[in-house]
């Protein structure tokens, strides 16, 4: 049978279903073909001797259980019952439909461990189900080594089938895809029962601790549970893997903005599954794992995220807390699976005074939730002093910056003549090489100083009803003579509270124009009125007051032809950079600043910020 292609998966009344245990697309063909052949009867890759524990545990889903016993050398073996298996769905379908099942495996000690490589189980969804087990039945992994084990397995499984044929039902066998060509060989001859165990004692069912599913599940606990959730819906057929995990990414990101106030950009979506892409196919996968979205979700946001990411995803919901059986925890090292460690390094204070052997101050709580919320008033909000320095120097590096960019651009190459101009240009000579001639370099310096500068990190276009995340809109004047006027809008002051009078909020972009003291509040000046957003009246503003020839943008967007024109009217230049060219994580300490429910606050926001 290997190295051969199936033309059928039936057999006289008998149809075969060949699964990878506990992977989501063999548990929906299961479902599949259960409505298609209407079995009368369903066989499983189960022995007879743990039947009565198995049935329990399927009964008692979507809650997971676990059937242990103990081998006659001592040591412990463990089947954890997964929703995502698809003999655990042919037995509930079984079970709902009053469909007799038989278990037709060989109960059999010291199994030694199966290491064949199979091919990505995503691929049933693209190329159907028998085309899968065709393609691995003619690898060479398919006619791998068969240790007596298997044979005798295989044997017991083909004798309990032609019985179960002789009586002429409707078949339904769900067993491991690497017995099917077994199987199928054994039961073209007659054969005789296999000796063997008949009855095992002290086998238990248990129900697996909420903690121990976050670790041992083989799919996703999030997978897992959109499948349960599908399932009784009656649309678990069409649930997609690659879908369930983009789901999971919003959702994480939905999360940190909740916790954070920290939103996901689209570059960085973007960089995240271009990198989960290429880390699974770089392991023969189709689709990345837990482990590969993990570490994608951290290299392309950070940890925070990652962590994030992974409470969601390891979260299986149908959990009790006083089960009717006896509580089992379990960890990888007890199922011996090949599992990968993943660290966080979350940003959080108590776990530095974890690491850090020194004196650390605890930070103050709310007596009562909501506290600081009700005292803050607003009514004389003012800056936090350290935030203000960090932000008029990043100020300074755009304009550097963008001069820097600007003149880069400017610069020509020519061929050499009859002067080397401003050096020797090596990339552009090497790269016409074979013209024979040297190209040399003239730099022409951008003329002009840069007067104001404007980041947009979200222009906060109104959804559907008209709702804006960055509601908040606000013109502050420079207190010395070092800082600049500013004018942003963000998220409300008072919202999120990190101590009594101290607010966090998140930029939705912002202006900065110097000297100070000269900016009337662009939110409520006509005539910025023509502008048609937000990013439009800062950056009309901006050009406005700046006293120098240029103006910085900073936006995902290049900024609009009507503030292109009003620029030009009044004799400025836009100089546009795009955001995407910045350190996310830069920008992302860029977004958040703390508003300071007047200036006796200052004396002690340092303890809270």
């Amino acid at each position: 049978m290997p190295n051969q292609r199936i033309s059928s998966l039936d057999w006289g009344s008998i149809r075969f279903v060949p699964i990878l245990h506990n992977l989501l697309e063999f548990a929906q063909e299961v479902r599949r073909q259960f409505r298609e052949f209407r079995p009368e009867v369903v066989a499983v890759e189960y022995p007879e001797t743990l039947m009565e524990p198995i049935l329990r545990g399927v009964a008692r889903m979507p809650l997971l259980s676990v059937v242990s016993y103990e081998e006659e050398d001592g040591v412990l073996t463990y089947l954890v019952l997964e929703p995502t298996d698809g003999q655990v769905e042919a037995l509930r379908l079984a079970l709902a439909e009053g469909v007799p099942v038989h278990f037709v495996d060989r109960d059999t000690a010291d199994y030694p461990y199966d290491f064949r490589v199979f091919p990505d189980s995503y691929a049933v969804r693209r190329i159907g189900h028998q085309a899968y087990c065709d393609a691995w039945l003619r690898s060479d992994a398919a006619a791998g080594a068969v240790v007596q084990e298997d044979l005798l397995r295989e044997k017991t499984m083909a004798y309990h089938l032609q019985r179960l044929s002789a009586e002429g039902r409707r078949v339904l066998f769900v067993g491991g895809l690497a017995h099917l060509a077994g199987v199928r060989r054994e039961i073209e001859a007659p054969q005789a029962r296999v000796i063997g165990r008949t009855h095992r004692d002290g086998v238990m069912l248990a129900h697996l601790h909420r903690d121990s599913s976050r670790e041992i599940l083989s799919e996703t606990p999030f997978l897992a549970a959109q499948y349960e959730a599908a399932r009784s819906g009656g649309e678990a057929e069409g649930l997609d893997r690659l879908e369930v995990q983009a789901r999971m990414v919003r959702l994480a990101g939905e999360r940190q903005w909740q916790h954070a106030r920290e939103r996901l950009s689209v570059q960085q979506l973007r960089v995240l599954n271009r990198f989960a892409r290429n880390y699974a196919l770089l392991s023969a996968r189709l689709v990345p794992n837990f482990y590969q979205l993990l570490v994608a979700a951290r290299g392309a946001v950070d940890d925070n995220f990652a962590y994030e990411v992974w409470e969601i995803g390891s979260d299986y919901p149908w959990q009790s807390e006083q089960p009717d059986l006896p509580v089992l925890r379990l960890s990888g090292e007890d199922l011996f699976l090949d599992q990968k460690r993943i660290r966080f390094h979350r940003r959080l204070k108590q776990m530095r005074r974890r690491l850090v052997p020194v004196p650390v101050r605890r930070r103050a709580r709310e007596a009562a939730p909501g506290e600081w919320r009700r005292s803050f008033r607003g009514e004389a909000i003012c800056s936090y002093p350290p935030e203000d320095l960090v932000i008029e120097g990043y100020g300074q590096y755009l304009k550097k910056k963008a001069l820097e960019v600007k003149t880069e651009e400017n610069v020509r190459i020519e061929p050499f003549t009859g002067s080397m101009q401003d050096g020797l240009d090596v990339r552009e000579t090497v790269r016409r090489w074979a013209t024979g001639r040297v190209y040399v370099r003239e730099e022409r310096p951008l003329r002009g100083r840069v007067g104001s500068v404007v980041v947009i990190f979200d222009p906060d276009e109104p959804g559907g009803e008209g709702k804006e995340a960055y509601p908040w809109c606000v013109t502050w004047l420079g207190e010395h003579d070092q800082e600049s006027d500013m004018a942003f809008y963000s998220t409300p002051a008072g919202e999120v509270m990190k101590g009594p009078g101290i607010s966090l909020c998140q930029h939705g972009g912002f202006m900065l124009t110097y000297p100070p003291m000269r900016v009337f509040d662009i939110w409520k000046d006509p005539f910025f009125g023509q502008a048609r957003n937000k990013p439009e009246r800062l950056l009309m503003a901006a050009i406005d007051y700046s006293l120098e020839q240029h103006v910085v943008y900073v936006a995902a967007e290049p900024p609009s032809g009507r503030c292109r024109s009003v620029a030009a009217r009044l004799g400025k230049t836009i100089l546009y950079l795009p955001i995407g060219i910045f350190s996310a994580e830069t920008l992302r300490k860029m977004r958040s600043f703390h508003v300071l429910d007047g200036h006796p606050v200052r004396r002690y926001a340092h303890r809270y910020v």
